[in-house]
Formats: structure tokens, C-alpha cells, sequence
């Protein structure tokens, strides 16, 4: 790739501009399906910016599910199918937002708790806390201290 986009970076948020050129040249296929990313020294030293920064971009395409990390061997572009496919926290996610809008789970009812989710699903309890932070921020379910998390009533 040319140096042409690349080089100094500032301003507010530039980890969003980094991570719009690297979206622009995954899509433009300058990093294949299955292709390895230059690391994150390389991309700092090529965008002139701190290590911290580019994780925060590269979060950014791991968010929309465009790269993936795999460990000891960085991180690597998805195919098309890869990307089709929802993370696990996605999938429990749809699964209890299913059951709340079809009313399985009824205004006020309190969900499963973690442990129970855990096991219901076979994931991890980051995995199911991610899907339960999805739930609160969609404004579908309520978290009350020392009570537990519950089907968000209309007057909440």
C-alpha cells in the first residue's frame, strides 16, 4: 500500500480514522480473507501514533467483526462467512431478546442468573455478561444492586 493515506495522524479520536483506512483496505481486499494484519508496532510506527491507539482501532474492526485475534498469531482478516456468523454473546443475546419481546419473559420478571445462564448457554461468564450489557444498553432489561437483572417494565 502507498503512503499516499498514511502518515500523521491527529486529533480527537484518531484510532476512528485509523480504523476507517484499515476498514477501506480490508474491503478493497489489500488484506485478504484469512490474511494476517502487520502488528500493532508496525501499524503504529506506519500511522505515527501510540501502540494504545491502534488496539483501540483494531477493536473497532473486532467489534464489527471484520478481523479476529488469534493468539500468538495476530490478527487476521474474516471471510465473508466468518463474518456472517455471530459471536456467542450475540446469539445469547438474540435468544433472551426472543423471549422478551414474544413475552416468554413477562414485564418485571427477573432473568436467569448468571450461573444459570452460564450453564444454559455452555459459555463463559464474560460471554454472558456481555450479552446481559447488550440487553441493558437496547434498554430491554434493568440491573438492580444486590437483586438482580429484570425484564424492563414501561415506568422503568
Amino acid at each position: 500500500m502507498t503512503d499516499d493515506i498514511d502518515g500523521w495522524l491527529t486529533g480527537r479520536q484518531v484510532y476512528d480514522r485509523i480504523a476507517e483506512r484499515l476498514r477501506a483496505q480490508i474491503t478493497a481486499g489489500h488484506y485478504p480473507p484469512a490474511g494476517a494484519l502487520p502488528s500493532e508496532a508496525a501499524l503504529a510506527q506506519r500511522f505515527h501514533v501510540a501502540r494504545s491507539t491502534v488496539r483501540r482501532a483494531l477493536a473497532i474492526l473486532e467489534d464489527e467483526g471484520l478481523i479476529d485475534t488469534m493468539p500468538g498469531a495476530g490478527r487476521r482478516v474474516k471471510s465473508t462467512e466468518q463474518r456472517a456468523a455471530l459471536y456467542r454473546y450475540q446469539a445469547i443475546a438474540a435468544a433472551l431478546r426472543e423471549r422478551i419481546t414474544t413475552g416468554a419473559l413477562a414485564a418485571g420478571t427477573a432473568l436467569p442468573s448468571e450461573s444459570a445462564l452460564r450453564r444454559q448457554y455452555r459459555a463463559s461468564r464474560n460471554t454472558v455478561r456481555h450479552a446481559l450489557a447488550e440487553l441493558e444498553r437496547e434498554g430491554l432489561i434493568v440491573t438492580r444492586h444486590g437483586k438482580g437483572r429484570f425484564v424492563r417494565s414501561v415506568e422503568c
